[in-house]
């Protein structure tokens, strides 16, 4: 198995958080195939790279259909990699560095956006969403003057999420289905508040559905266009976007996302699907690669200034996303074997889950599977991160 050489938990992801049971049958007989670029380069000293072994296991022991990562090492270069089949049907091999729907890592390209606002003295972290959306947040126990929105970025607002309204547990019914921020927003509110504002911390979607309305609010603009022109041009992402309204595609070449709603349902093909459904908190189509530079652009100063990103980089607990990892505002911190912080975010959509993160000296990594891992394959993909990022 070879590499390219370029120079150059159930709550914790609810955008995807359905159980993933066994794979095909092509994929249980152990079907792994890897993009063979730089023969000799996936060898160092004769001993098989790490992070192709990582791969491979997540294909033949946890039955993903794909598995991909891109990894910058200590020295500078980008590797990426491929295991596994990209068409069930098919047996096609998975592209280099093909494109994914990024999930959850949508939320800090969202938090970024609020925090530029910030910086522009249009956004104020400490005041309450009444402000921007007066009337908005109303429910029981819910009250937008009570919600701050460093609470929202924060996920300590005590929103319950909208993805638990029973209008969306059918997930082939609203697969196509257009949805408008506010529709969902009013699952959301239909709910009890989980806990008052300020006094814990749970991951929640709608925290995110609500920035993004504030963003279109102050800026008089699509939340998408915002993210497009503040973060993707700026640092030049060439293969991310923010789907426009009613584009269920991805459009350049990607491995296809497969899905099952229960255990014991059939695999089915989700590669094409209306984003609407994840907006601000889960819409972004991106690849390993792209996520790594968006990453480390962050972390390098190059997309807020020193006080924002200061702010960004102040985490609470957040256990329930697994142990030691720790919430800014849209960004995770995840403690490294080696020492020191991972930071990154991470993301699931119906048939895609990625996990990443970057360092403050300059290491990078991103892993993507190509359905939602069951039993131990979740832990397998952050040993898996762990194991790039220290190798």
């Amino acid at each position: 198995m070879n590499e390219h050489v370029q120079h150059n938990p159930a709550r914790r992801d609810r955008l995807g958080r359905h159980a993933m049971a066994a794979a095909v049958a092509a994929v249980a007989a152990g079907v792994v195939a890897a993009t063979a670029v730089a023969p000799t380069a996936a060898f160092a000293g004769g001993k098989p790279d790490s992070v192709q072994q990582s791969l491979n296991a997540l294909v033949k022991d946890d039955r993903m259909p794909a598995a991909l990562a891109s990894v910058k090492g200590r020295d500078g270069r980008t590797r990426t990699y491929t295991a596994g089949v990209s068409d069930l049907t098919t047996g096609a091999k998975p592209p280099v560095d093909g494109q994914i729907r990024a999930g959850s890592n949508t939320k800090t390209f969202t938090a970024v956006v609020v925090l530029q606002l910030v910086a522009e003295g249009k956004i104020a972290l400490d005041t309450p969403v009444e402000t921007y959306l007066p009337g908005l947040l109303r429910g029981d126990g819910i009250d937008g003057h009570d919600i701050t929105v460093r609470q929202l970025l924060q996920h300590t607002s005590g929103l319950p999420d909208y993805l638990d309204a029973p209008a969306l547990s059918d997930e082939t019914a609203v697969q196509f289905r257009y949805f408008e921020p506010r529709d969902l927003l009013d699952g959301a509110l239909a709910q009890k508040a989980h806990f008052p504002s300020g006094s814990s911390w749970e991951y929640s979607n709608t925290n995110y559905l609500v920035a993004g309305l504030i963003i279109q609010k102050v800026t008089g603009r699509p939340v998408g266009e915002e993210v497009t022109k503040r973060v993707i041009d700026r640092i030049g992402l060439r293969h991310t976007s923010f789907p426009t309204p009613g584009d269920t595609t991805i459009h350049e070449a990607h491995p296809k996302a497969y899905h099952r709603s229960s255990p014991d349902a059939p695999l089915v093909d989700f590669t094409e699907m209306d984003p609407s459904i994840a907006w601000a908190a889960g819409a972004v189509v991106s690849t390993n690669t792209d996520l790594n530079s968006f990453f480390t652009a962050l972390l390098g100063g190059r997309l807020l200034p020193p006080a924002q990103l200061a702010q960004m980089r102040t985490t609470v607990p957040a256990e329930e996303l697994g142990p030691g990892v720790r919430y800014g505002l849209g960004l995770q911190s995840r403690e490294l074997s080696c020492g020191g912080l991972a930071w990154g975010h991470g993301g699931t959509a119906r048939g895609y889950r990625s996990r990443g993160g970057v360092t403050d000296d300059g290491r990078a990594a991103n892993i993507t599977v190509t359905a939602i891992p069951v039993g131990d394959g979740a832990q397998h993909m952050a040993a898996a991160l762990d194991a790039a990022l220290c190798r």
